[in-house]
């Protein structure tokens, strides 16, 4: 018990709390399965980590569980479930075909007071027997020191994004006050070389090379002004997270299944995350609202010192090069060449549409 609770008290990361509180459950209690979910306001969860199930076997389950079944009643009653076996009680619906056969059962919220921040729940244990009341006893008082670390991770990350975003208001003011100043000019160099052009072409053209260079400065802060306002989830999760969090929202909200899948990716310059994640959302919303598509596919994968991104779409697709434009190719392609990268999108009528870019890292 010492040594899980050291281990969950030494990160101040959400994510990476949650991550240790399961681990330190399933090997605590020697089970073969862990797992731990936060709730949302929407009725499903807004965090959902578990040990003992791959990847693969995720995928294949599907979305995040919603509050049904034994884990809606365990948020509700706020109270510990210790079961011989988990399918024959009344509160059990359902799982997912893919889902692993579980039979005995344990379950604790952790608590705040009389708020249920989440629960973390065990199954088959790997001698037999099943859970014991002292199991019962042991992950209860171990769910108490983690809604402190819990809590703490989220106070923390909380206190560093107000942080964030003050320091982001104070540049932003800053930013747009240079910005500001430099279209101001521009406009007025602009005009001068529109009044000279009839009467005297050289000082126009002097002009104009003004004109050209304020634009390209006004360029380089509106830039500046995109990193440094990057969305406060890219400092908290990282590209892949974000994307993550982001696809798995939009699977909950839409009609259609969108999927996510991801590298391990390296370190990624802020202003590369920031252009990605935007492309990525860009296609995404072309995909959603035109496609008419029953899924669509997302992948971030790096190989080679290049990041790729692809969106793809299983919809009505398009033959006309024209509507390109419409779907934002020029808006994703000025974003992709800001950071030294390239999109291209592909489409076939009845086969769907791709949307792929690349960058180097």
């Amino acid at each position: 018990m010492s040594s899980a609770v050291l281990a969950v008290t030494r990160h101040l990361s959400v994510r990476e709390v949650l991550q240790v509180i399961v681990r330190s459950a399933q090997q605590l209690l020697n089970a073969r399965y862990a797992a731990l979910g936060v709730p949302d306001e929407d009725g499903s969860f807004a965090e959902f980590v578990a040990e003992g199930i791959t990847d693969k076997q995720w995928d294949a389950i599907g979305p995040l569980p919603r509050q049904h079944g034994m884990l809606g009643a365990m948020l509700r009653d706020g109270v510990p479930v210790r079961l011989p076996d988990l399918t024959k009680d009344p509160r059990f619906e359902y799982w997912p075909k893919a889902h692993p056969v579980m039979r005995d059962f344990l379950g604790v919220p952790i608590l705040d007071g009389d708020d249920v921040l989440g629960i973390i729940f065990l199954a088959n244990k790997k001698v037999p027997g099943g859970f014991t009341e002292d199991d019962e006893k042991l992950l209860t008082m171990f769910a108490a020191h983690a809604a402190l670390a819990l809590t703490n991770a989220r106070l923390y990350e909380r206190g560093r994004e107000l942080a964030m975003l003050e320091e982001r208001n104070r540049m932003a003011r800053e930013l747009h006050d240079a910005v500001t100043q430099k279209l101001f000019s521009l406009r007025l160099t602009a005009q001068a070389a529109n009044a000279l052009l009839p009467v005297d072409p050289t000082r126009a053209a002097v002009e104009l090379d003004r004109v050209q260079r304020l634009a390209g400065e006004a360029l380089a802060e509106l830039r500046a002004v995109i990193v440094e306002l990057r969305p406060a989830e890219l400092d908290r999760h990282g590209l892949a997270e974000t994307l993550r969090k982001h696809v798995r929202l939009l699977d909950r909200l839409q009609p259609c299944q969108v999927t996510f899948e991801g590298d391990e990716l390296p370190p990624v310059p802020a202003e590369v995350e920031v252009a990605v994640l935007r492309v990525a959302q860009e296609a995404l919303h072309n995909a959603l609202r035109h496609s008419g598509s029953e899924r669509v596919e997302v992948r971030l994968t790096h190989a080679s010192g290049k990041l790729a991104l692809l969106v793809r779409d299983e919809g009505v697709g398009f033959d006309d090069s024209g509507q390109l434009r419409g779907l934002g190719l020029v808006s994703m392609g000025d974003r992709a060449e800001s950071v030294g990268g390239k999109v291209a999108v592909t489409s076939v009528p009845g086969q769907g549409t791709t949307v792929r870019m690349e960058v180097g890292v």
